[in-house]
């Protein structure tokens, strides 16, 4: 094997100075990016002060809050001081107005015994003492003193206070000993009363007695057909508001579907005007690209809260938002479509003696009509999921009535309920939207192959 002498290597490496003596920002860039990417993130986590933010979080109501979204719970308070120890509920009981739950039981003493999570998981008191059950063990408490004092140890699932004592039951609930009271929270998995709430006479009623009314069952308010009735409660159910929550979906839908469209068609002539090889005035340009600028800079939620104090609360300041915010991004992407095109179906058009109209129409619309209907569908998905950011500030839509439910710190299972219906509609309008974008792709396809073949 033949060795190059050094005076053949020196000549190798002057005919390619691009190979051998590279940069220094070339040589050593992957590892800058790297090493300033390090410092980058060492920054953020000191910026953040995120070791303290994790210290201090609340992880352990991380569980209850999840739990919050697929259940529900009771909440019975059995006053000690009454002749008799019966239970009193909210004033907007889950139960109805007068509920007789069975797992609340009144014993032959006059004891009263409330199942938590059955047997095993429950609570049995007289006006001087309980007993709790749970996790195989069976804690005494005295109310005699005038203070509820636990006999013997406190287990951990138990925290006593001067005033009161807490037994901590789980999923299933918690138990609440006082010298006055007792109150006992039961949670329940699912969703209460989603179909029909207690004022509505199919109320606890089976699916099967349902159909069998609405069938062939008597009508049950008079002038009215037990399916319309059955329609009718459903629609306007007090606890979960299907009506108006589906009005404020449809709102949203429509609020993004309007904004979307009239931006697009302000948008697309002001693109010509802004692209430098449609229209040859520098200052026209200039002055409609920063006219974009402005109009995309300022966020779709700004432009929400200026609407509504200029229009009121409503879907109509949410649809100027999306409107407004649109012709910045579409005009800009419109116009840099138009700059990119290629010239020479142009020029063809051009040569043949046709005007500036039927240029633009015959020479630059076939080639980006299909990336200007890209670019609106891919908006208008997008605009889907941001009607519903800027309900929350008063533009209307499911926006504002998730805001509502999540204000209360209590609604929770309503909340995960219009969160699904958006994530439902976010799913169905990205599905159109792809198959719109697939089908034009698709026949712009066939359209060039078939021009092609006639050439």
């Amino acid at each position: 094997m033949a060795t190059m002498t050094a005076d053949e290597i020196q000549a190798i490496e002057e005919r390619f100075p691009q190979v051998f003596q590279r940069p220094m920002h070339k040589r050593f860039g992957p590892l800058l990016m790297l090493a300033g990417t390090l410092l980058y993130l060492v920054y953020a986590v000191w910026f953040f002060n995120l070791p303290q933010v994790l210290r201090e979080s609340h992880w352990e109501r991380l569980p209850l809050f999840l739990t919050q979204w697929i259940s529900y719970d009771v909440q019975p308070i059995f006053p000690l001081d009454a002749p008799q120890i019966t239970a009193k509920y909210p004033r907007f009981s889950v139960l109805g107005a007068d509920p007789h739950p069975d797992w609340v039981k009144t014993n032959a003493d006059g004891s009263v015994t409330v199942l938590v999570a059955g047997e095993t998981r429950s609570v049995t008191f007289t006006r001087t003492e309980a007993t709790i059950i749970a996790n195989g063990m069976t804690v005494p408490v005295s109310m005699a003193s005038g203070k509820p004092v636990v006999s013997g140890p406190v287990p951990d699932w138990i925290t006593a206070h001067d005033e009161e004592v807490v037994a901590d039951m789980g999923f299933a609930g918690e138990v609440r000993v006082a010298a006055d009271r007792v109150k006992v929270r039961k949670r329940f998995l699912g969703w209460a009363n989603f179909v029909f709430d207690p004022r509505s006479p199919f109320f606890e009623k089976s699916a099967g007695e349902v159909i069998s009314l609405i069938v062939s069952g008597p009508e049950l308010k008079p002038g009215t057909s037990n399916l319309a009735l059955a329609i009718d409660n459903i629609w306007y159910n007090s606890q979960w508001q299907h009506g108006d929550v589906w009005t404020k979906l449809l709102q949203t839908i429509v609020m993004a579907f309007l904004g979307t469209l009239l931006g697009g068609i302000v948008a697309f002539p002001l693109a010509f005007f802004a692209a430098r090889n449609i229209t040859p005035s520098r200052l026209a340009n200039q002055v409609l690209k920063r006219f974009f600028d402005f109009m995309r800079s300022i966020d779709m939620l700004i432009w929400a809260l200026f609407f509504t104090r200029a229009f009121g609360p409503g879907p109509l300041a949410g649809s100027a938002a999306i409107f407004f915010t649109e012709i910045g991004t579409l005009g800009k992407t419109y116009s840099e479509a138009l700059e990119n095109i290629d010239e020479k179906p142009r020029e063809g058009v051009l040569s043949t003696g046709a005007d500036n109209l039927m240029v633009q129409r015959y020479g630059v619309l076939p080639e980006v009509i299909p990336v200007f209907i890209s670019q609106t569908l891919y908006q208008w998905e997008s605009n889907t999921r941001g009607a519903t950011i800027i309900g929350a500030v008063g533009a209307g839509g499911i926006g504002l009535k998730l805001w509502e439910a999540m204000r209360t710190n209590s609604n929770w299972a309503n909340v995960f309920y219009m969160v699904l219906l958006i994530l439902l509609v976010v799913f169905i309008f990205d599905n159109i939207s792809s198959f719109l974008r697939r089908r034009l792709s698709r026949t712009i396809h066939d359209y060039n192959r078939l021009q092609a073949e006639r050439s």
